[in-house]
């Protein structure tokens, strides 16, 4: 009975001791890895778009964990997984983020690193103007550019009006002239784009027309059939035209016999005001007729093809007045107002390079 006494002993006071040891064991941490992570470095992927966006991946040896602090912004930080990554949009500027890892044991190792985010100047700009007598639109485009500001020239310390992407803006000048409009690409941080477009903006087109001011387009409309015009320098500078620029007319050979000009107005002829369309003209020969055609009528009435006179030039080798009464035509209502104004010569027969000079169009009563 001693003996198994013995023996018992034995056994219970061998499991007290490894027991012990075993609690030893696991209370004793430094054989898995106490020492903090090694070789704490980040990989910073800053964007090229001017969107601001920064993606942080933070390494280190032996982390089991990373936590970033951006130095910016309301987000106090946030935990990374090794391997993975973390994104944050910054304003243009200087920020020192902060990386701690934390290593199996629990230990930790935190580094700052600086963040310079640098937008790039926008490139490509192209800026859209849209005239309508004196108001002026603007449209502009650029890669990498978060907006615009527009400087429309007509006053001094002017203050840029903004122009959002794909936005569009307007402006009313007090009168016509020439003005230097520009348009800044921002990128959303200090570099800048600009482009400057000397733009004439003119007064309504109408009559009188006299081809001798600046602030009228006298290039408006076109033509059809063979005609081609310009404005030049009288050529012919005596009798009742001394004027120093007219409107020259060239029906090229072979020219159709429908052929001839098109001028809209942005001021219509108003019949209300009167109804006889005076010009001078100056021709090499006689007895071909000159048609004033009025179309576009506001309203609708009349159609297109009714207010429409010929006259012959009775003088050749002189300034001559001609005189449309558009009276004559009783379909024409007394109130008639008309948009479009039309000049063809002798639509009898096809060009052989005619050449006539018109001058001073107004409308009297």
């Amino acid at each position: 009975m001693k003996k198994i006494k013995l023996i018992f002993s034995f056994i219970l006071v061998l499991f007290v001791a490894i027991s012990c040891t075993v609690e030893g064991i696991n209370e004793d941490t430094a054989l898995l890895g106490a020492e903090s992570s090694a070789n704490l470095n980040k990989i910073f992927d800053i964007s090229t778009d001017n969107s601001g966006k920064v993606t942080i991946t933070p390494t280190a040896d032996g982390a089991v964990s990373f936590k970033v602090e951006y130095g910016q912004g309301t987000v106090s930080s946030v935990k990374v997984a090794p391997g993975a990554s973390t994104t944050h949009v910054y304003p243009e500027g200087k920020y020192t983020v902060k990386i701690t890892a934390t290593s199996i044991s629990g230990a930790t190792t935190e580094q700052t690193f600086p963040l310079d985010v640098v937008y790039r100047a926008p490139e490509n700009l192209a800026v859209t103007l849209n005239k309508n007598i004196h108001n002026l639109k603007v449209k502009a485009k650029a890669d990498y550019a978060k907006s615009y500001l527009v400087y429309f020239g007509d006053v001094p310390n002017e203050v840029g009006t903004p122009l959002a992407t794909d936005g569009e803006v307007a402006h009313d000048y007090a009168v016509a002239g020439t003005y230097n409009v520009k348009v800044v690409a921002l990128s959303g941080g200090a570099a800048k784009t600009e482009k400057t477009t000397p733009t004439i903006i003119y007064n309504a087109y109408g009559l009188p027309i006299t081809y001798e001011l600046t602030t009228q387009n006298y290039g408006v409309g076109g033509t059809f059939g063979g005609i081609s015009t310009a404005v030049i320098a009288n050529p012919f500078p005596t009798g009742l035209n001394t004027s120093a620029t007219v409107w020259k007319y060239t029906k090229s050979t072979g020219a159709e016999t429908w052929s001839g000009t098109y001028t809209p107005l942005d001021s219509p002829i108003d019949f209300a005001t009167g109804n006889k369309i005076k010009l001078l003209l100056y021709a090499t020969e006689v007895g071909k007729n000159l048609n004033v055609e009025l179309e576009w009528a506001v309203g609708g009435t009349p159609a297109n093809g009714v207010a429409v006179l010929k006259v012959a030039n009775t003088v050749a080798n002189s300034w001559q007045e001609l005189v449309f009464d558009f009276s004559t035509i009783a379909a024409i209502p007394a109130n008639a107002k008309f948009t479009q104004l039309v000049f063809r010569y002798d639509d009898s027969a096809k060009g052989s390079g005619e050449v006539i000079y018109i001058d001073n169009i107004r409308l009297t009563n």
